[in-house]
């Protein structure tokens, strides 16, 4: 399978959680280690091959806008949300127009990891689209910085994801980057939506695979967390 060359990033949201560090800009420009949290995401992006990047907006849009319009890889196109947050599903659709009709990247602004291996090259090589409708890239819970939930997944030897249910835990978190079809959320609602019904529907199907990241998930959810984070990567 080869690698998708554009990818959806999802940068839109309000990041209640990271205020104070949001009064003034989206959470996708807090900084962590000196870069911008979208730069982290797009610089790993465009070393896996993508380049195009199509971002939703929201929060602060215009200085969002001005910030990636100083990037040349990969290319930027935006999914401007300024009249409604659409949340994950609602975005995706949204920008399905943009997106052209091959397999893309789909990627949070709140992850930063250090690679073990290559992440997002395993990912590709899991990537089916005759058996999956989208391929999500794991950490484990023990040792990831950020993350304080019980977990999201239990993981079949083939890859196929069981979402956590009734269990008190489950090892695996979803770390913010998958592997879909641009059209996956075609058939959501109208306006705001999010993308785990369509993900437990898949589930359900047997449509939902993943793998787990060698490396160190950071989860750069609050001002601690960013904390921690650069903490991380300064200790390499």
């Amino acid at each position: 399978m080869s690698t998708p060359t554009t990818a959806m990033v999802l940068a839109a949201g309000l990041g209640t959680r990271m205020r104070p560090l949001t009064d003034d800009r989206p959470k996708a420009l807090v900084e962590v280690g000196g870069r911008a949290l979208i730069d982290h995401v797009l610089d790993r992006l465009a070393q896996a091959g993508v380049s195009r990047a199509v971002v939703n907006v929201h929060w602060f849009a215009d200085r969002l806008e001005a910030h990636l319009a100083g990037r040349s890889s990969p290319a930027v196109v935006i999914s401007d949300e300024r009249a409604e947050l659409l949340e994950t599903g609602g975005g995706l659709k949204k920008a399905a127009p943009l997106l052209g009709p091959d397999p893309v990247f789909v990627a949070n602004i709140d992850s930063v990891w250090i690679d073990r291996g290559d992440a997002l090259a395993d990912l590709v090589r899991l990537w089916d689209p005759a058996r999956m409708d989208a391929a999500l890239l794991l950490a484990r819970r023990e040792g990831s910085i950020g993350f304080e939930g019980d977990g999201d997944f239990f993981l079949e030897p083939d890859g196929m994801l069981r979402f956590r249910g009734d269990a008190a835990s489950a090892p695996y978190a979803y770390m913010g980057v998958h592997i879909t079809r641009p059209d996956y959320a075609a058939a959501g609602p109208d306006g705001p939506f999010s993308l785990s019904p369509l993900w437990r529907a898949s589930a359900a199907a047997g449509r939902l695979f993943g793998c787990v990241m060698d490396g160190d998930w950071m989860h750069v959810g609050d001002p601690v967390a960013r904390d921690q984070a650069e903490a991380r990567l300064k200790g390499g």
